[in-house]
Parts: C-alpha cells; sequence; structure tokens
C-alpha cells in the first residue's frame, strides 16, 4: 500500500456550521487548518497540535473531537460546527454571555473549546455539578483562569437553561388561545 505523496489534493464535500462546503485540499491539512485557513473559521483555535490542549474542538457529526488531529479528507461527508456555528446571529449565546458574566476567560484562548466541550456536557447532562463540570474539562487546558470561573460560568448556564425550559408560554404569541 503506498501512501499519498505530501502534495496530494482530494476534493472534500462537508456541512460546516449548516453550509455545504466543498473544497480541494491537501491530504496531510488539518481539520483545524482547513477551517482556519480555507473557511476563515478562526474561532477554533490551535495550541498544541497534539490533541491535548482542546482549545481546537469542535463537533463532528455532533461528538467533540479534537480539529489538530483530524485531516480535512477524513469528515468528507460529515458534519462539522465550530464556535462560530455555536454562536447565534444576533449575539452571544446564553453560555457565551454566562462565560461574560463570570469573567471565565482572560485570554480567551482556551474560551472556544471549552465552549464545545462544555455544550457536548449540557446536551447530555443539564443540571452539571461543579465536579462533573471539572470532570467534562479535564481534556481542556486554561493557562490563565484556574477554571473557577469556567465552573461558575457552566453552573450559570445550565441554571438559565433549566429556569428557560420550566418558564410557562407566557411570551409565546399563541398563548392563552383557545383550542
Amino acid at each position: 500500500m503506498s501512501l499519498p505523496a505530501p502534495t496530494a489534493r482530494r476534493l472534500v464535500r462537508l456541512t460546516v456550521n449548516g453550509r455545504l462546503v466543498e473544497r480541494e485540499v491537501a491530504v496531510r491539512q488539518s481539520l483545524a487548518d482547513f477551517l482556519r485557513q480555507d473557511l476563515g473559521l478562526t474561532g477554533t483555535h490551535v495550541g498544541c497540535e497534539h490533541g491535548v490542549c482542546g482549545a481546537c474542538t469542535v463537533f463532528v457529526d455532533g461528538a467533540s473531537a479534537r480539529s489538530c488531529l483530524l485531516f480535512a479528507v477524513q469528515l468528507d461527508g460529515a458534519t462539522v460546527t465550530t464556535i462560530e456555528g455555536l454562536t447565534p446571529p444576533d449575539g452571544l449565546s446564553p453560555l457565551q454571555q454566562a462565560f461574560c458574566a463570570t469573567h471565565a476567560m482572560q485570554c480567551g484562548f482556551c474560551t472556544p473549546g471549552m465552549i464545545v466541550t462544555v455544550t457536548e456536557l449540557l446536551r447530555t447532562n443539564p443540571a452539571p455539578s461543579p465536579d462533573e463540570i471539572r470532570e467534562a474539562l479535564a481534556g481542556n487546558l486554561c493557562m490563565c483562569t484556574g477554571y473557577v470561573n469556567i465552573v461558575r460560568a457552566v453552573v450559570q448556564a445550565a441554571a438559565a437553561a433549566r429556569a428557560d425550559a420550566a418558564a410557562p408560554d407566557a411570551g409565546r404569541a399563541d398563548a392563552g388561545a383557545k383550542p
């Protein structure tokens, strides 16, 4: 079996943040570099390039993955969601707002990976304990914050999401309408 030359290129088709993308890419180009250089999605950060720091974490087919460890050509047919895809067009998501409100970021380099990781946690566990949050974030390194405010942000965002889910439908346009 022969390996493709380092300069070999292949066509890749994938969905990124809800948009179908078709590009010819170098077979050895990482997904992180493809997102940043080819698509201009610079929210995905590249830190260690070994999958250790978590700064490059994105969703691939709904599960978190380290984009520095994947080749873009491996993602043919996949769905990728980056931090940009988790950010509403009209502003910040409730989780992102909680990060701001609790000062959960300082330099911000690790923040996109943290947000992706915590989004995955909250999908499966809408009421995580501080210990569960710390465990989920164990693969994301932050050199600035010491994680205290990051955990606070997740607790706050989870509580707000539960309160929103439990709120009566008073704000709906059809609230009070008779069937």
